[in-house]
């Protein structure tokens, strides 16, 4: 369902405030060798610990290339990546990507591979089930070739299943904060939090006016049942903004007839 809180890309809420690649958060990554794996965990410790350098050296290289392109730029290698390992790019390319084998003798490295590949095709579980969008992100978007395809694919599939996770929690806190009041301003303060808190190659995904009309909206503070302004801007300010763009009239017109679902 379209309702303007986000691009085709993968959202979640548990992203936190700040850089998105330096000191990446590698929770569940950083344990060391004789560390305990956590309950249930298929993963042993020697392969956290191989998968924590791994997403350390991608966030590096995340680094460098958010600070080298602008934001068209990167929303243009953005799009190119997630064509390799989403759409038809994928789907003609799948049996290169099912015999893909990591350049490496290291036995753990070549059972996540082979792990991933099974996962896309629909067997046994997801290597990288768990990890934090950060986490995700550096491998979606990493280049490098330290990730097979189904590496990436597969961590494209978490991060999607925790945005739609957190679709579905959002949109529920908009449908009771409009039913009680009127008003949909806290769902776009939380839409607009949690946008403010994407890696810069997820946010370049977005249009150029994503921000700056979730903040007239919560400037406006506006009342959808007694059609006003009650923050800043006049009543017609709404309408211009929410028929602006596909997403935002779909979101404007699904609250105010109260049909989200």
């Amino acid at each position: 369902m379209t309702i303007g809180i986000g691009p085709s890309t993968p959202v979640t809420s548990q992203s936190t405030s700040g850089s998105r690649t330096q000191g990446v958060s590698t929770k569940g990554t950083e344990q060391g060798e004789n560390a305990t794996p956590t309950s249930g965990s298929s993963k042993p410790t020697s392969q956290l610990s191989t998968l924590a350098q791994q997403l350390s050296d991608s966030a590096l290289r995340a680094e460098e290339r958010d600070a080298s392109l602008d934001r068209k730029a990167l929303g243009q290698k953005a799009d190119a990546l997630l064509s390799q390992i989403t759409g038809q790019g994928y789907h003609n390319n799948r049996a290169r990507y099912d015999a893909e084998v990591p350049n490496t003798d290291d036995p753990e490295l070549l059972e996540r591979a082979k792990q991933a590949t099974s996962f896309v095709n629909g067997r046994g579980s997801n290597p990288f089930s768990g990890l934090s969008q950060d986490q995700l992100v550096l491998i979606i978007y990493d280049d490098s070739g330290t990730f097979t395809a189904n590496e990436q694919r597969a961590a494209w599939q978490e991060d999607y299943d925790q945005r739609q996770e957190w679709k579905q929690a959002v949109i529920a806190r908009g449908k009771l904060e409009y039913s009680q009041t009127g008003k949909m301003t806290d769902f776009f303060k939380e839409v607009l939090g949690n946008y403010n808190d994407l890696p810069p190659i997820m946010q370049a995904q977005y249009p150029d006016f994503y921000a700056p009309r979730l903040e007239h909206l919560i400037e406006m503070d506006f009342n959808f049942i007694t059609h006003r302004a009650e923050g800043k801007g006049a009543p017609e300010d709404i309408f211009d903004i929410l028929m602006s763009s596909e997403d935002f009239a779909n979101l404007g017109k699904r609250f105010a007839n109260s049909t989200i679902s």
